[in-house]
């Protein structure tokens, strides 16, 4: 019987064989996050700039950087706002609910 060890070697053993470039048994995903446009979206759920920030948990300067085009949005900045972009009221919803978990 394996143990958690032996199963966590051999995924870490999978994962350096991937990096070196044995994909066979493997799948790779890639998902497309399309580019937002921040100023549409923050208007759309009707915040300034620092309420819209501080809703998605980002300093204000990165809001008015991203919707006046001299930074663009990464990783999971990303990500929430394509959800914000496909379904503000689920995602707000979710950051309100979260909110009132750690107050």
């Amino acid at each position: 019987m394996k143990t958690a060890f032996d199963e966590i070697m051999s995924g870490l053993r999978d994962a350096e064989a991937y990096l070196d470039g044995d994909r066979q048994g493997s799948e790779t995903h890639r998902i497309e996050v399309p580019e937002p446009d921040v100023r549409r979206i923050r208007e759309r759920t009707g915040l300034s700039q620092v309420a819209f920030a501080r809703s998605i948990g980002v300093a204000p300067g990165t809001v008015r950087n991203w919707e006046q085009g001299r930074r663009r949005p990464q990783g999971p900045a990303r990500v929430l706002l394509a959800l914000l972009n496909e379904e503000p009221a689920a995602v707000q919803n979710m950051l309100i609910l979260g909110s009132k978990r750690t107050t």
